[in-house]
């Protein structure tokens, strides 16, 4: 997905752009990660009618989504700091992390782009509501989206990229191409996605926006 924007970085040298995302040579990241075991609080209750901005959010059938793959404090040891984005794309979660030996997990959906980087990078700007501009690419394989391409789809209820939207940019200022984003369809939380990046259920993504604050501070370890 091709996000318009007031920069003009090129982003991470590509080998390949597939449905707007850069694939580069995958860089090691900078720190490893241990699994969660324990739950030490859940979120059930968070995924009802939410009202955003105009928007009214549909309540998630949260029960119909594997207990692993919903929103909840999990332990996790990690050498980061508080406020490090931690995605494991193999096992389908996103942790934030908290401190004390504690992180807020959050299920998600990765496409084909998802698995083609990861590293390390840092959230250089978010979006509320993000309008989508698909690339040319992927209009070329659905030709009912061209008209998207230039103009955007505008921000509503069944746009791909949900209810926010965050931008990954490497350490010398580069886009990544590679986002943090919502999505409408829950059901594909947990799953390997046929196109874009990392997405999570809208509910997830408002409180993961909520939580970030934008700049290198906010460091992302990606992890294959």
């Amino acid at each position: 997905m091709r996000i318009r924007n007031a920069m003009t970085a090129l982003g991470l040298v590509a080998t390949l752009v597939t449905a707007g995302y850069a694939t580069t040579a995958a860089a090691t990241p900078t720190a490893t990660a241990n699994s969660a075991s324990d739950t030490v609080k859940t979120f059930d209750n968070d995924y009802g009618v939410t009202s955003d901005n105009g928007f009214q959010l549909p309540a998630i059938p949260i029960q119909k989504v594997k207990p692993q793959f919903r929103r909840q404090i999990v332990s996790y040891k990690s050498d980061e700091a508080a406020g490090t984005i931690i995605v494991n794309t193999r096992e389908r979660h996103l942790y934030y992390i908290l401190g004390n030996n504690e992180a807020m997990r959050y299920g998600i959906g990765v496409g084909k782009q998802g698995f083609a980087w990861s590293g390390t990078a840092y959230v250089a700007w978010k979006q509320e509501w993000p309008t989508w501009h698909p690339p040319k690419e992927m209009a070329v394989r659905r030709p009912e989206i061209a008209k998207y391409v230039d103009d955007g789809m505008n921000p509503g209820l069944e746009n791909p990229l949900g209810a926010r939207a965050m931008y990954l940019y490497n350490e010398k200022g580069q886009d990544t191409l590679f986002r943090l984003h919502g999505t409408p369809e829950w059901a594909s939380i947990g799953t390997a996605a046929s196109s874009g990046c990392i997405r999570l259920m809208n509910q997830d993504v408002i409180d993961l926006y909520n939580r970030v604050l934008p700049g290198h501070s906010t460091k992302v370890v990606v992890i294959q």
